[in-house]
This record gives C-alpha cells, sequence and structure tokens, in this order.
C-alpha cells in the first residue's frame, strides 16, 4: 500500500534550522532504527527494553517506539485489518525516521507482519541505517508464553485476525539479524543485536563529535 495522498498540497516543506549531522556531532553518536519484527509472545518488548538499557548504559542515547503502547495513542484508532496494519507501520515509520533524524537509536518493536509494509518502512527511514532484525521465536513458543492471552482467546474463537494462527505472519527474507530460535535470555540477545551494530558500524560516533 502506497502512502496516502496528501490531503494538504498546498503546504510547503520547510528546511531545518540544524543539520542532522550537525545533531549528530552534538549526540556523539548516529541515528539509527533497530526494527524488531516477530510474531505476538517472540519477545521483542523484552528484548528493545534489554537493548536500549544496554545503549544508555554504553552512554548513547536511546529510544523505544513498542507497538502496543502506540496503539494506546498514536494508532489508537487503528484495528488490525491488513489496510490499518500497513497504516500502523507507516505512523510507527514516520516516528521512527524522525527520531533517527534527530540522532536517536531508536528500536522498534512491532510485529509489523507484512514484508511490504517493512520494506516501505525501510525505505522511508533509509536502507543506510534501518537495521530489521527477525525475532524468530517458534510459534509454539509464542503460543505457550502467551503473556498477553491472546493465543489462548483466538483459539477459543473470541478474537479473529491473529498473526500465526488466522492471519499471515512473512518472515524477512534476509534480516540484517535473526536471534530467539534458541531460547537464550534477552540479555544475550541484546549483547548479540549490539555485537552487530558495532560490526555494523552504526555504534561509531562521528568523526568530529564534541
Amino acid at each position: 500500500m502506497p502512502n496516502p495522498p496528501l490531503r494538504s498540497p498546498n503546504t510547503v516543506a520547510v528546511p531545518p534550522p540544524v543539520a542532522r549531522t550537525e545533531r549528530e556531532r552534538l549526540l556523539g553518536q548516529r541515528g539509527a532504527v533497530v526494527w524488531l519484527t516477530g510474531l505476538s509472545g517472540a519477545g521483542k518488548s523484552t528484548l528493545a527494553a534489554a537493548l536500549v538499557r544496554r545503549l544508555h548504559e554504553t552512554g548513547r542515547l536511546a529510544y523505544v517506539l513498542d507497538g502496543d503502547n502506540l496503539r494506546h495513542g498514536l494508532c489508537g484508532d487503528l484495528g488490525f485489518s491488513p489496510e490499518d496494519r500497513a497504516e500502523n507501520v507507516r505512523r510507527i515509520a514516520e516516528v521512527a525516521a524522525l527520531l533517527a533524524d534527530a540522532g536517536v537509536i531508536t528500536v522498534v518493536a512491532a510485529v509489523s507482519p507484512y514484508r511490504a509494509d517493512r520494506a516501505r518502512a525501510r525505505a522511508r527511514i533509509g536502507p543506510e541505517i534501518f537495521v530489521e532484525v527477525h525475532v524468530a521465536t517458534p510459534l509454539e513458543v509464542c503460543r505457550r508464553r502467551d503473556p498477553k492471552g491472546l493465543y489462548r482467546r483466538a483459539e477459543a474463537g473470541e478474537l479473529t485476525g491473529m498473526t500465526g494462527l488466522d492471519a499471515p505472519y512473512e518472515p524477512p527474507n534476509a534480516p540484517a539479524l535473526r536471534v530467539g530460535e534458541d531460547g537464550r535470555p534477552p540479555e544475550e540477545l541484546a549483547e548479540a543485536v549490539l555485537a552487530h551494530l558495532a560490526e555494523a558500524g552504526v555504534l561509531e560516533a562521528p568523526a568530529d563529535a564534541v
């Protein structure tokens, strides 16, 4: 689904008074987006929290955009149809792009089940700063965990559109990193993501950082 047409075509974008590179130099870090995708119950939120805590401990400004939290505010008017899911991901990507532009390392934790929606998020944010991480916890493990009771309710017929059951999940074909398949604790997974970010140069400070 393409971005919705502008309903205010007579507006003109205003150039920022401070360049992104200037903000990154001020913070001593580069803005980036780590996008965690996976089934409900895969451990995305737990991993995001552990990752942002570790980034904070190493002196980096980081922020979590959690899909469930955003559905209590920014995306509270959306349901779970494919169209609403696409709009949900579009809004998250827009916010993540703004935060990354401010120099923040932004960690998105959202099911984001469709490859096309994630591809649009990557294009909007910028492929050079978009790090897709598949939290590939097996469905049977997610169903056993069921932290929100959603699988139980879906199996009882109390809700429909449950990703992995009666709604599809399209795993990334070539994520930057895949974790969660071996049941390691979130702290270890966070270290694995940190190691990947370091290897990819995401954690390198700008050369002339203040």
